[in-house]
C-alpha cells in the first residue's frame, strides 16, 4: 500500500481543509476523483478507520477545542463543525465524549478524539521478531509522543502533560518497550510490574498487519511478566468511540472482566492469563 500514501495524503489534506462543512464519502471522492469503493478500501487499509469515522472524530475534536477555548454559542460550534443542527451535533458529541457539549465546556478541559493523521513512506517489508523489541530510552520520548498522537483513538481522556510525565517515569523504571523500523517508532508499550497491567500499547497503523501487538505480548509475558495475568482496559461494548480495540483484545486471547470508570470515562478491564496465552500459541 506504500504506493498509495501520496493519494491518501491528498485525501487527508482535503478533509483537514474542509472540517468546517459537511463531509461524507461521496463528497470526498468527488473532490479527489476516486470511486467510493476504492477510496473506502484504500483509506481504511492505510489509516485504520473509515473516512466517516476519521471525519467525525476530527470534526468533534475541533468542536471540543472551540467549546473550551472560545465563547462561541454551541449552535454556532455545531454549524462550524459540519452539523446541520445543534441537536444532531449534541447527539454525536455525547456519543463520543460521553457528556453533553455544555458540560464539556463547563469542565474546561480539552482532549482530542483524533489528531491529523501523518503517514510514512518506505515501510519495511521484513517481518519483525521478538529480538527487535527493546527497552525504551529517553531519546525515544519525542517519537513515543508522536506515536501516541497517531493512535489516540484508543485512549480517551488523554492529557498530554500527564501522559508525558508517566511515560518518562516508565522509561526510567525500565517498564517501557519500543520497536523501531530504522528511524520510525512503530510500536510502544508501557506496563506495570506490580499490577501486570498494560498502561499503553500503540502500534503504528501502517504496520498493524504484521502481528506486532502479539509480538509485544509475547515479549512481555516471556521476559518481563512471566506467569502473571496481563490486564488492559478499553472501551465498553457498544461504545461508538471504539474503532476496533475491543475486537483486537479478543483476537489476542483477552477475556472480558469488570466494568470500570477511569478518569470519568466508562471502560472495561480485559485479562489474559498465562494459560490462555499458552493455548493460543499451540
Amino acid at each position: 500500500m506504500d504506493d498509495h500514501v501520496d493519494d491518501i495524503e491528498v485525501v487527508i489534506e482535503y478533509i483537514e481543509t474542509h472540517l468546517n462543512g459537511k463531509l461524507d464519502l461521496e463528497r470526498v471522492t468527488e473532490a479527489v476523483h476516486y470511486s467510493k469503493y476504492h477510496l473506502h478500501r484504500l483509506f481504511t487499509s492505510i489509516v485504520g478507520m473509515t473516512i466517516h469515522a476519521y471525519v467525525q472524530r476530527r470534526q468533534l475534536t475541533e468542536a471540543a477545542k472551540l467549546l473550551v477555548f472560545s465563547d462561541k454559542p454551541i449552535i454556532e460550534v455545531s454549524f462550524i463543525c459540519g452539523y446541520e443542527s445543534q441537536q444532531a451535533f449534541s447527539s454525536a458529541f455525547k456519543s463520543m465524549y460521553k457528556i453533553p457539549p455544555s458540560q464539556y465546556r463547563d469542565n474546561g478541559t480539552f482532549y482530542p478524539l483524533q489528531l491529523r493523521f501523518v503517514l510514512h513512506r518506505n515501510l519495511a517489508k521484513r517481518n519483525f521478531t521478538k529480538d527487535d523489541i527493546c527497552l525504551a530510552k529517553k531519546v525515544d520520548i519525542t517519537d513515543w509522543m508522536n506515536l501516541m498522537r497517531l493512535v489516540i483513538d484508543g485512549y480517551p481522556v488523554m492529557n498530554e502533560a500527564d501522559y508525558l510525565n508517566e511515560i518518562t517515569k516508565c522509561i526510567k523504571e525500565n517498564r517501557a518497550l519500543v520497536l523501531r523500523d530504522d528511524n520510525i517508532l512503530i510500536g510502544a508499550m508501557a506496563f506495570s510490574y506490580q499490577s501486570g497491567s498494560i498502561e499503553f500499547l500503540g502500534i503504528h497503523p501502517q504496520y498493524r498487519k504484521k502481528d506486532i501487538h502479539k509480538l509485544f505480548l509475547d515479549v512481555l509475558m516471556e521476559k518481563y511478566l512471566p506467569g502473571k495475568e496481563i490486564n488492559m482496559t478499553t472501551y465498553r461494548d457498544g461504545d461508538k468511540a471504539d474503532t476496533g480495540h475491543r475486537d483486537l483484545l479478543k483476537r489476542l486471547g483477552f477475556a472480558e472482566k469488570e466494568l470500570l470508570i477511569e478518569f470519568g470515562y466508562p471502560t472495561q478491564r480485559f485479562a489474559l492469563s498465562p494459560e490462555t496465552k499458552e493455548d493460543t500459541t499451540k
